[in-house]
């Protein structure tokens, strides 16, 4: 059943940014596109305010305003439809919450189900179900989570990464509390240990953050282009933690094939990922080096997102506990 929301709800917050009247056409096509239910009652001014947020939001770090045509063509790619839903439940319209459920409920567990397995993804899915109603409030409104969708993906698609993200989160909380142990020797308690020795004085980097957020582009980016079986296996094996012999009986492929293809996967995930930060990203040898060495020190990404597109896939998914093991040989 669909929260029960209040009678009236202020606009979510504008941003400073103002459509030039330049664009005035470009805002109405996106309009028009957008569709919106009568029912949902959402005013033309609201759906335009988060246009302008989410144009904001886009070129926040532009070194210069950005021409009106790069905002038209920005404004002509995003998800029209999913942006005016989006709008309509963060006023709290009943309507809009109503077609949202019907629409994204059973997805949203599934994905919960996927994510962080049958026994929390019920928590999972309900905590992001409040965040999205906005129980806390300030300044007189409900904070709603769906302020912070910008209509630059799906909102399926964007809820899937949110709710993802949630999960590993709570990971990382609890991984500051619980000891950490490895099939492989516990080789990260090992790190843990040899960086837990180091004097308390040792800065910490500060190109760390640059070099890894490079990195998890390249990464993401080889993940995508590989061909959608090779993913699929990786998926089984990292996100899964399928056997090779649990593989290659779901593929149908011999144990032995199954572990040269994850090998030839991985490699040509580490290729790509190195010609990318080395080309597009004009990185040194002693630069990618030093991406790969942080990365070692303290795996900090998740692959359940990127591996996940690789279509549906038997069983539960787990905390991605191999996910660090890329390079590794089975």
């Amino acid at each position: 059943m669909a929260p029960q929301p209040v009678a009236t709800v202020p606009p979510a917050p504008a941003s400073d940014f103002r459509f030039p009247s330049a664009l005035a056409g470009a805002v109405e096509r996106c309009w028009q596109k957008a569709a919106a239910h009568a029912e949902w009652s959402l005013p033309r001014e609201q759906f335009q305010a988060a246009l302008e947020r989410s144009v904001a939001h886009r070129f926040s770090g532009a070194s210069a305003p950005p021409e009106p045509k790069a905002i038209e063509n920005y404004l002509q790619a995003l998800h029209h439809r999913d942006l005016a839903l989006a709008c309509a439940c963060s006023a709290g319209r009943e309507a809009a919450w109503e077609f949202f459920v019907a629409q994204f409920r059973q997805d949203l567990y599934r994905a919960a189900r996927a994510i962080a397995g049958d026994s929390s993804a019920n928590e999972l899915a309900d905590s992001l179900y409040a965040d999205l109603y906005g129980l806390r409030e300030s300044e007189g409104r409900r904070k709603s989570l769906f302020d912070y969708f910008h209509g630059r993906s799906k909102l399926g698609t964007w809820l899937h990464a949110v709710l993802s993200q949630r999960h590993v989160d709570a990971i990382r909380r609890a991984r500051k509390t619980e000891p950490l142990e490895d099939e492989a020797g516990d080789e990260r308690a090992e790190i843990a240990a040899v960086s837990a020795s180091r004097p308390a004085t040792d800065p910490p980097d500060p190109g760390r953050a640059k070099y890894l957020a490079l990195l998890q582009a390249a990464l993401t980016a080889a993940l995508d282009s590989l061909d959608p079986r090779d993913r699929l296996r990786l998926a089984y094996y990292y996100a899964d933690e399928r056997t090779l012999a649990e593989i290659g009986k779901m593929l149908g492929e011999h144990e032995a094939t199954v572990s040269r293809k994850l090998e030839r996967a991985r490699s040509d995930v580490r290729k790509r990922v190195e010609t990318t930060l080395r080309g597009d990203k004009k990185l040194t040898e002693a630069q990618v080096q030093l991406c790969c060495d942080y990365a070692r020190e303290a795996w900090p990404f998740d692959l359940q997102v990127p591996l996940c597109s690789a279509g549906p896939r038997a069983g539960n998914v787990a905390p991605a506990k191999r996910s660090g093991a890329l390079s590794s040989r089975d």
